[in-house]
């Protein structure tokens, strides 16, 4: 049976949203989410476009993982792991009890808030000592499994705490591959991961698998060329168009 327009439209918005945020997360330590979850809610509805974003990360931050994994701070991840793990407990619980235009406006807002932590807001603020950690452990675990984006809350400690740039893009690394795939199964447990209602073709989740690794491929040609700054910037921008689209339309639908 022939694909239809619909899904081969489909199936392209994915493969350009995840290999852009592959070859960002390449370059900056950060992009996938931030781009790809906003873009596929729209595409697809908060839970489902979350859950494709969360699979396509897992590819991505695995394989960035054994790229980088000399320079992990494992101290750090060992601290923000188990936090990680509590705040995507609460994220499924969101997930499974909001309404899908509140969700809509909790991953817009949630995207918009850590668009103005990761553009340099964070640097007002001074966070020390374990509450820190727990801060942003915890909502980062939350804002990944309901709105896909768990970097910029990171980003906010790691500015505060002075985390060295090429560490912390590594760390970022194992964070995100397991945020992901407890994301993945406490919304799995709690079956909420694709709403009964939203059919996700199988080359969306296809191409949603191969379409990171893509990305990193050409993001590894140009990183050297690239400012890592600038690609974060450049992430987060992209995410807040939308953000903001996903939040005036879960406004609208109340």
């Amino acid at each position: 049976m022939g694909l239809d327009a619909g899904t081969l439209t489909m199936a392209l918005v994915v493969l350009l949203a995840i290999t852009v945020g592959g070859a960002l997360q390449r370059i900056s330590g950060m992009g996938v989410g931030m781009i790809a979850a906003p873009t596929l809610s729209i595409l697809l509805g908060p839970v489902a476009g979350v859950t494709i974003s969360n699979v396509a990360a897992v590819m991505s931050a695995a394989i960035l993982f054994a790229l980088l994994h000399r320079h992990v701070d494992w101290a750090r991840f060992v601290r923000l792991a188990p936090l990680l793990v509590c705040g995507s407990f609460l994220g499924a619980w969101a997930v499974r009890s909001l309404e899908p235009h509140a969700l809509e406006i909790l991953l817009g807002a949630s995207v918009l808030v850590a668009i103005a932590a990761a553009l340099g807001l964070q640097k007002r603020f001074t966070l020390t000592g374990n509450g820190a950690v727990f801060a942003s452990g915890a909502v980062a675990g939350f804002m990944n499994t309901t709105a896909g984006v768990a970097g910029p809350a990171l980003a906010v400690y790691a500015v505060a705490a002075k985390w060295d740039q090429k560490s912390w893009a590594a760390t970022l690394q194992p964070i995100f591959l397991l945020a992901n795939l407890t994301s993945l199964a406490t919304k799995s447990l709690f079956g909420t991961a694709v709403p009964p209602d939203v059919d996700v073709p199988g080359l969306v989740w296809a191409v949603a698998v191969v379409a990171g690794p893509v990305g990193i491929l050409l993001g590894s040609r140009v990183a050297r060329s690239v400012d890592a700054s600038k690609a974060r910037t450049l992430a987060v921008c992209l995410a807040g168009v939308g953000g903001t689209v996903a939040l005036v339309r879960g406004l609208s639908g109340i």
